[in-house]
């Protein structure tokens, strides 16, 4: 994998990875800003500006004018917004690189923000968040994180509150477009197919220009959990959507190569333990799951599971029990090879085209300031012992950073909580 990093004089940073025998281009422009820098009453506002930022500029004046221009080649393009970023990307083929980046470019840099259009997306965004909490198997991830994180912005949902989309108003994107979306919080990538010096040209025209400040502050999470803690959302559901796990360690730990082997044994595919545990030797459930997930100062590694009513307390214990055997005892070299192996595999099968490429070195360097290309990682991940995972395990896997949420009929937390012992 190769890329060249620029850096303007404003501070915006530039990631360039040209790949000859590809067939399609990728602009992805991420600041990185999400609903962690909210406050509560700004709550919703990062993804509600970038549903804006579609609706028109001076040059696309119209959704429609952003829109069908993309449509008309062909192109993949969206936007998201997680709790510490927010993305714009279009992918095209080759020869529609030019449009691709003048398309992104033009509506991260120029967008007007029309007040009647805030009016109107109010409507799909109210129900984008009831389609969300329709779905419990997706809503159960925030139910989870409001558990682990409270009234810290990172417990907030990142679409916001029914109240507060509903009274967002012009001036309110305005200022906070203006203390987010800066210059030095900005990182531009292209991947794919693309002459280099145009792109370079191009961006700094385009860019050189952009609002410069303070990078934008984010609050710090303080996690003194001190017992087992339990969050029910009663619903009247076909199954029981549940995660179980425990607080880890922020995104930049020196350990964080030896959680995603161990997440991986645990439930990473098809054959690993609480596959076979939950699914294959009990038939608990259709789908098993377990992963990591972290953030700058905060993580956690989860399993999830839909079961039927009955059976929840049931796969609890099936879990903590595969929780507390790596725990107790050493992985096998062989599982443990297949795990890693497992890891690797995975990460080069995502990152074959355009859009993965760029996706991995942007998100890298927006929130780390750093990137590490794959051959690095497989090297510290085939360094991960077997005791280095039964230390990790008795690290994390203790009664004090067990967490559980749920969806579904359940009402009594405290014999939840009671069942959560390690």
């Amino acid at each position: 994998m190769q890329y060249e990093k620029l850096t303007l004089s404003n501070g915006l940073r530039v990631i360039l990875a040209p790949m000859k025998e590809a067939a399609t281009a990728t602009v992805l422009i991420t600041t990185a800003t999400g609903s962690r820098y909210e406050t509560k009453k700004e709550n919703g506002l990062s993804h509600f500006l970038e549903h804006m930022f579609f609706k028109g500029t001076k040059k696309r004046p119209t959704a429609l004018s952003i829109s069908e221009e993309l449509d008309q080649v062909g192109g993949e393009y969206n936007a998201f917004t997680s709790k510490d970023r927010t993305a714009y990307y279009a992918k095209v083929d080759a020869k529609h690189a030019e449009m691709a980046l003048d398309i992104v470019s033009d509506i991260f840099l120029n967008s007007t923000l029309p007040a009647e259009e805030i009016d109107r997306e109010r409507g799909p965004i109210l129900q984008e968040l009831n389609m969300y909490e329709d779905t419990p198997v997706r809503h159960i991830g925030d139910v989870f994180e409001m558990l682990l994180y409270g009234e810290h912005p990172l417990g907030w949902d990142i679409i916001g509150t029914r109240e507060n989309i509903k009274g967002f108003k012009r001036a309110d994107f305005i200022r906070y477009l203006n203390r987010a979306y800066v210059a030095s919080n900005v990182v531009v990538g292209i991947a794919g197919n693309f002459d280099v010096a145009w792109a370079k040209e191009m961006i700094e025209r385009d860019f050189s220009g952009m609002r410069t400040g303070k990078n934008p502050e984010r609050k710090r999470i303080v996690e003194r959990q001190k017992a087992p803690a339990v969050r029910l959302q009663k619903k009247k559901t076909d199954q029981t959507h549940f995660i179980l796990g425990v607080r880890t360690f922020d995104f930049s730990h020196e350990d964080r190569y030896v959680l995603a082997v161990l997440s991986t044994i645990l439930g990473g595919g098809m054959s690993s333990r609480l596959f076979m545990a939950v699914r294959e030797r009990r038939g608990l459930a259709y789908s098993v799951h377990t992963g990591t997930d972290a953030y700058h100062d905060a993580g956690y590694l989860a399993t999830q599971c839909g079961v039927e009513h009955e059976n929840l307390e049931k796969t609890i214990r099936v879990i903590l029990d595969e929780y507390r055997r790596i725990r107790e005892e050493v992985v096998p070299e062989k599982e443990l090879v297949k795990a890693k192996e497992h890891i690797k595999g995975s990460m080069a099968m995502h990152l074959e085209s355009s859009d993965d490429i760029v996706s991995f070195l942007v998100d890298q360097e927006a929130l780390k300031g750093e990137i590490i290309l794959p051959e690095e990682r497989f090297a510290k991940i085939d360094a991960v012992s077997s005791e280095d995972i039964r230390r990790v395990a008795e690290m994390i896997f203790r009664p004090e950073r067990l967490n559980l949420a749920s969806i579904g009929p359940q009402t009594s937390a405290k014999k939840l909580e009671k069942m959560l012992i390690l």
